[in-house]
């Protein structure tokens, strides 16, 4: 193979570095992490209850609370032993392509991954990075700078063929990263247009596909250095300037375009002294020509200059020709100016190309008794981006328009058509910081960000028709520090007079680092007076949360149109020259024999047949959009192919799978391919998978999943941007979210298949296979942990501790109207199951589910909120009379009777309620009469607790009255009557414990007799409410959970969030209150939601916090340091260890409490905690 030009020291330092890697990466390890000796065997039942659709043990350490993305991020993501998937590194965008890169020697140097990100693992790389599976380093490889759509690894020739929409050294488009060396240039020096695929013919040889007509770099433009530099927005200065009134302003010479003397119009130096002017702008510029004009007030000049490009700090060489001889010169530190008065200006060409922000000019030698000028403009065929990390990257034919309208070209420089910007909505301009020039910053309000808020039209200086490629630049995130914030840009763009425009195209501007997306390839018509190109981005509609957008800049790139080519090129590695006749390649004049203008998407090779999938026809042959090569000449496919664009291609099985949007054959004589078809490569005929799926599939990537019995099988995901999977036979329409799966051994949808199987969600963009070990997948993906299991799951300790699903199956809800919180003080909206209980009684076996949910009832009926299930499985509800927006925060029963309370309200037995009900669990209906309703703004039940040996029920929550008794706060219910426990307590409480048969202790944000404090004891037989000793001062905020930490609770643990905005732990101990070390156990955003001590098998270190043979379990949402997110941890008085991890939808979930048959028993675990 011969390869040229390697790109210079950067490629040396790097491939330096990866010989260092050697011994070699091999397959992908995970650590696994011991279990927690739990006992459960006290507390009979025990389940969890949360707000998730996954939910797993913590097993492995590679282990996180992986999120599906949003924001257009993905990640890589490998498959745990134990089936869970795990993110193993994330990007800030997306990832397109991989591939393993195995050595000629068989050693595999690591995973090559490819896309539009600019940082992979936390560490910036541009658009591509190599992946070590068994360490999960990241190494970026530098060098290329833009967008990499396909990569493949070849073996054979000990190279990674790189192909995309980005530019390097003399290379665009196209370049490969060879063995140990590094980056170099192919032959041909890439292509003029974008690659989208990569594949290896059956000859060896590499096939290229995309959007290009020819090869090498972009063409030069017929009128050179057209574009004018803005130097009337540049900081200017001066030095050893005249202080003579109208020649002593250094700005006095921008913006000239002819000769002019005089005041106002002439710069001029003190007599007899050399001095400078320089220019320091907000963006950086390469420019291709300077242009001077000379001085001659009286009989001054300027005789000698020379100029110094900053940042680089360089001094620039240059071309020009002499005015007296017109022979062709070089200068550089010491470049002449005539004394000619006839002479209007002087051309100066940039030797090199050379990025820089700044530039200034100082003057040696001069004529008369000082120097000075007229006037001084920059022009450049384009501007470039990357001069900060690259000093001299050869650019051709760019153009650029704006945002920041002081950035475009000037007004006063008399164009006709000059670059320009326009914007509507509340824009500010951000400096350049890190990026390449200033920008605007909207800062826009959610929900429902409408596209109308805020709008820029972007208008270039296009002097020369022909095919341009246009790309949108979005600086990083990181350094105005608004990742957060940012959200998704809508762009549309119109670039002929006849109407040639683009779709409506949807930017991610989530990237960490500077990045730029092409939108647009093809014809753009020159600036006229009725008609100019215009690209225009506003905000994407619907945006659910404020937003930050920015607009940088577009830039439209003239590329060569006649370059003998048309989306398909075959590369011969074996060979030292470069074949230029193209019809000599089957591959080459199939792509020729294809109308102008041929989109090629994707590639594929099936049993030595190469498959070309993309938008084009074939009139010759009659074929649309997919072919096969075949001994040497296209092919058609049955039927003449396929009716609309192809956008994927995988082979598996013998089977070709294809996604896109069309929706029949071209002869349309095969229903049921609507946007997603298979090809059988032995029998050439179509089949249908199910009838297809409604809307655009963008991609399809296999996936092991354990369908039946734990036997792990391939199955087929699809993704793209469809909303349902189409009824066929006798399945239904199925709603999705633009992923779907499909089982090739049932001929059916996962979604469709009554097994018992964990729920798959997320999207893939792309995977590969490493010898040893999973595939390695990209995207995003989350693997529901238990079969079953949402919101509610049972926990066993015997023989091993295991999740498992309660029956319950319950469907993802929106949050809830109320303004009520979790525990109504975690300031969010309530989903999932919040709390539930288990009651035993005679023939009663019954396990309760309470929180804001919807799920199935056994006769398929529809539960809301409310959930119970008997001892044979049975599914039930309450039936009519609650509202639907009902939440249930916490349950107790008395007998067989039910209490059930929360943000409760409706009709019963045409009575209002409101806050609590009671359920009579023996007759599966509501008990009468019902409690009177609680009154009061915002009223919610938080928790409900029975006292021991009595039938007294102790109600707490935020509330003024009960019926038409005034009992804040706490009421206690006995009889079918309410009564006040005590005076003097307001305010909302969240939690209830009791210590013994008489002291009820209350926590949450409490006054009595109007002192603020945060826990209280209510003793029975004084009817007092007094606060725990120092609670006041010594508990940092609400509590929102309590635990006994002995049999009479006089001792206990309390959590909460402080006023501070931190969560706090800490252990009232009988006597005061110790505090755990808070920052070091929990993050920022952490919220308790559940305390539990629970029992263990084998007893840990000696503490004073925890008893050896016990451990405090925390539930909620935790942010863990040095893990991250967790819903529950266990904390032995010394270490705070992650336990279960959840995820809900696209972020982490969470878990309320803990429930069980029986409470623990803390005198059968030895000594009392002290």
């Amino acid at each position: 193979m011969r390869l040229f030009s390697l790109f210079g020291p950067t490629a040396a330092v790097l491939a330096v570095w990866i010989q260092l890697l050697i011994p070699w990466t091999q397959g992908v390890n995970f650590d696994p992490v011991p279990l927690p000796n739990l006992d459960l065997s006290q507390l009979g039942r025990v389940a969890l209850t949360g707000d998730f659709d996954s939910i797993s043990l913590y097993s492995y350490r590679q282990q996180t609370e992986s999120t599906l993305s949003s924001n257009g991020s993905q990640a890589l993501i490998a498959q745990l032993p134990n089936g869970d998937f795990t993110p193993a590194a994330t990007a800030d965008a997306y990832i397109k392509s991989m591939c393993p890169f195995v050595m000629e020697d068989g050693q595999l140097a690591g995973v090559v991954v490819g896309g539009n990100f600019t940082s992979l693992g936390g560490i910036e790389a541009q658009g591509i990075a190599m992946y070590a599976p068994d360490t999960s380093k990241i190494t970026p490889l530098p060098g290329l700078h833009g967008k990499v759509s396909a990569v493949y690894c070849d073996q054979d020739t000990n190279s990674v063929y790189v192909g995309g929409d980005f530019k390097g050294a003399d290379s665009t488009n196209a370049v490969a990263w060879v063995g140990l060396s590094g980056w170099a240039n192919l032959p041909f020096a890439g292509f003029n247009g974008p690659v989208s695929s990569i594949t290896k013919a059956p000859n060896g040889n590499i096939i290229f596909g995309g959007s290009f007509t020819g090869l090498g770099n972009a063409t030069t433009p017929k009128r050179k250095d057209q574009q004018v530099i803005n130097l009337s927005s540049a900081n200017i200065s001066s030095g050893s300037t005249t202080t003579a009134n109208g020649f002593n302003e250094p700005k006095n010479i921008i913006c000239k375009t002819a000769d002019q003397n005089g005041p106002g119009n002439t710069w001029l130096l003190q007599d007899d002294s050399p001095g400078f002017w320089r220019a320091d702008m907000n963006f950086g510029y390469q420019p291709t020509r300077l242009r001077i004009f000379n001085t001659h007030q009286d009989g001054r000049g300027t005789k000698t200059f020379r100029i110094t490009a900053f940042p680089l700090g360089g001094i620039m060489n240059f071309t020009f020709t002499d005015p007296a001889t017109g022979a062709d010169l070089f200068c550089d530190a010491e470049c002449p100016l005539t004394n000619n008065a006839s002479v209007e200006y002087q051309d100066f060409r940039f030797w090199d190309t050379v990025g820089m922000s700044a530039f200034q000019l100082d003057i040696s030698e001069w004529y008369g008794r000082g120097g000075g000028l007229n006037g001084i403009q920059l022009f450049q065929d384009g501007k470039h981006s990357w001069f900060r990390r690259v000093p001299a990257i050869k650019q051709l034919a760019d153009i650029y328009a704006y945002a920041v309208t002081d950035l475009n070209e000037p007004s006063c420089a008399n164009i006709d058509f000059g670059s320009n910007s326009t914007t509507t909505g509340p824009w500010a301009v951000a400096p350049s910081a890190q990026t390449q020039s200033q920008y605007l910053t909207a800062n826009l309000a959610g929900p429902n960000v409408k596209s109308s808020d805020a709008s820029v039209v972007f208008q270039p200086d296009i002097k020369q028709q022909g095919n341009y490629s246009v790309t949108v630049f979005t600086p990083g995130c990181l350094q105005d520090n608004s990742c957060d914030r940012r959200g998704i840009a809508n762009v549309t763009g119109i670039f002929t007079a006849e109407g040639a425009s683009i779709e409506p195209q949807l930017i991610y501007q989530t990237n960490n680092f500077d990045k730029y997306d092409q939108i647009y390839y093809g014809p753009v018509d020159v600036n006229s007076d009725t008609f100019r190109p215009t690209v225009t981005l506003t905000p994407s509609n619907n945006q659910e949360r404020d937003l930050t957008l920015v607009a940088q800049r577009v830039r439209f790139l003239l590329t060569n149109s006649t370059g003998g080519l048309n989306g398909l090129f075959e590369y011969d590695p074996d060979q030292s020259t470069l074949e230029t006749d193209f019809s000599t390649s089957a591959v080459d004049q199939a792509g020729m024999d294809l109308e102008n203008g041929a989109i090629i998407t994707s590639l594929a090779v099936v049993e030595g047949i190469s498959y070309v999938g993309g938008n084009f026809n074939n009139t010759k042959i009659g074929f649309k959009n997919i072919f096969s090569i075949t001994n040497g000449n296209s092919t058609s496919l049955p039927d003449g192919g396929l009716n609309a664009q192809v956008a994927t291609l995988l082979p598996y099985d013998n089977l070709l799978y294809i996604g896109g949007n069309f929706t029949n054959t071209a002869n349309g004589s095969v229903p049921g391919l609507n946007n997603l078809a298979a090809y059988d490569v032995k029998n050439r005929k179509w089949l249908a998978l199910g009838s297809g799926v409604r809307g655009r599939v963008n991609t399809i990537v296999p996936l092991e999943l354990n369908i039946t019995d734990n036997q792990p099988e391939t199955c087929i995901t699809i993704n793209g941007d469809f909303d349902q999977l189409e009824a066929f036979g006798s399945s239904q329409i199925v709603s999705v979210a633009g992923f779907g799966v499909w089982v090739p051994s049932r001929s059916n949808w996962l979604q469709n298949l009554d097994l018992t199987t964990r729920k798959v969600t997320g999207h893939l963009s792309t995977s590969t296979n490493i010898t040893g070990s999973s595939p390695l997948l990209a995207g995003t993906l989350s693997l529901q942990g238990v079969p079953g299991a949402q919101d509610a799951v049972s926990l066993t300790s015997d023989p091993a501790l295991q999740l498992n699903s309660l029956g319950i199956k319950i469907q993802p809800e929106q949050a809830a109207t109320s303004t009520i919180s979790k525990r109504a003080v975690s300031g969010q909206n309530v989903t999932g199951a919040v709390t539930g209980l288990f009651h035993k009684s005679g023939q009663l076996n019954m396990t309760v589910i309470g929180g804001h949910f919807t799920a199935t009832a056994t006769n398929g009926s529809t539960i809301n909120n409310l959930a119970f299930v008997d001892g044979a499985g049975a599914v039930t509800g309450v039936g009519s009379g609650l509202d639907e927006n009902s939440v249930f925060l916490a349950l107790a029963t008395l007998g067989d009777i039910l209490y059930a309370g929360g943000t409760v309200s409706g009709q019963i037995n045409n009575a209002g309620v409101n806050g609590l009900i009671l359920w009579d669990l023996s007759q599966g209906d509501f008990a009468f009469p019902q409690p009177q309703a609680l009154g009061g703004d915002n009223v919610a039940v938080n928790a409900i607790s029975t006292r021991p040996k009595s039938d007294q029920v102790y109600v707490a929550g935020n509330f003024k009255t009960a019926g038409s008794l005034g009992c804040p706060s706490v009421c206690m219910f006995e009889k079918g009557q309410w009564s006040q426990p005590g005076s003097g307590l307001g305010g909302n409480v969240t939690a209830l414990t009791w210590q013994g048969t008489d002291k009820l202790l209350a926590g949450g944000n409490m006054t009595i007799n109007n002192n603020f404090t945060t826990l209280a004891n209510y003793d029975t037989k004084k009817f007092q409410w007094t606060p725990v000793d120092d609670s006041a001062t010594a508990v940092p905020g609400p509590v929102t959970a309590l635990s006994p930490a002995n049999d009479d609770a006089s001792q206990f643990w309390a959590a909460g969030r402080a006023n501070n905005g931190s969560a706090f732990l800490l252990k009232y101990d009988g006597s005061q209150f110790r505090t755990v070390g808070d920052s070091a156990l929990f993050g920022d955003n952490t919220v308790i939601q559940g305390l539990s001590m629970l029992s263990l098998k084998d007893k840990h270190d000696d503490n004073d916090l925890v008893d050896q043979s016990m451990t405090l379990l925390v539930t909620g949402t935790l942010n863990l340091p040095n893990f991250g997110n967790a819903s529950a941890a266990l904390f032995n008085g010394t270490t705070l260890t992650p336990f279960i991890l959840t995820t809900s939808g696209s972020s982490s979930g969470s878990l309320s409490q803990l429930f069980s048959e029986q409470q623990i028993n803390f005198k059968s675990k030895g000594k009392q905690l002290q």
